[in-house]
């Protein structure tokens, strides 16, 4: 019977440690979402993105920021609102996995405005952005990586 319950203890306490991190802790473990996180951080969405959700987030690499023009990215850490409603317009209330995403004609955000996705054969689009990676479980979601920033109409 100790042996048993070692062994279930043993089990409980690998479960816990095998559970996905949050979406933040996820995205900064991956090494690749550097200016998304300091944008997160920036406009006070940490707390927001480490709770509960579900949320499903479609999150540019730093290649993908790499792409605004020279000086976006600055102004935008500057100005937390913009930022804020820019980084909300990437998130959609839910856990969307991607088999799931590719059904849809569009998602809305949390921002308040919709996205559009297209499926052409194998490749994925919301928006402008291509979706280069699906399904990175997350305790509170998923993220899905998108090679481009989206940017809300408003």
């Amino acid at each position: 019977m100790k042996r048993f319950v070692c062994l279930f203890s043993l089990l409980a306490v690998s479960a816990v440690a095998a559970q996905a991190a949050d979406i933040v802790d996820t995205a900064v473990s991956a090494g690749s979402f550097k200016t998304l996180v300091a944008a997160v951080k920036a406009a006070g969405l940490v707390e927001t993105l480490k709770s509960p959700g579900p949320f499903t987030v479609f999150a540019p690499t730093d290649e993908a920021f790499a792409k605004l023009p020279a000086g976006t990215v600055e102004g935008l850490l500057k100005d937390p609102e913009k930022l804020k409603k820019i980084l909300t317009y990437h998130v959609v209330a839910g856990k969307v996995m991607a088999a799931d995403v590719v059904k849809l004609k569009s998602a809305k955000t949390v921002e308040g405005e919709a996205v559009k996705i297209m499926v052409s054969g194998s490749k994925v689009m919301v928006n402008q952005a291509t979706v280069v990676k699906t399904d990175i479980a997350c305790d509170n979601g998923v993220i899905h990586v998108i090679d481009t920033v989206i940017l809300p109409k408003k």
